[in-house]
């Protein structure tokens, strides 16, 4: 483990009593859950500089998933019409 440093913030009492809220609730501790918030953190410019092979796995599965569901619609609508220009057929020859 990397050596560990001692520092002072200025927080919120409502940071405090996040801090203590997350602490209590996953076990660790409130250095513990700072620790892995800085961890976590990602500044705005940084997502920008995320893994462009990624982005682009993501924005294919999602095209996937959108053409299917397109299709599906497709396939629904076509049926329903089938079914109205039948009724439509019995109602004039009936």
């Amino acid at each position: 483990m990397a050596e560990l440093l001692r520092k002072q913030f200025l927080v919120t009492e409502a940071n405090i009593n996040k801090l203590t809220l997350i602490s209590r609730s996953e076990g660790i501790s409130a250095t513990e859950v700072v620790r892995r918030a800085i961890d976590a953190y990602q500044p705005a410019d940084a997502a920008d500089d995320a893994a462009p092979e990624e982005l682009m796995e993501l924005v294919a599965e999602r095209l996937k998933e959108a053409i299917a569901a397109t299709r599906a619609s497709n396939r629904a609508v076509e049926q329903a019409l089938q079914g109205l220009s039948q009724n439509i057929d019995q109602a004039a020859t009936g």
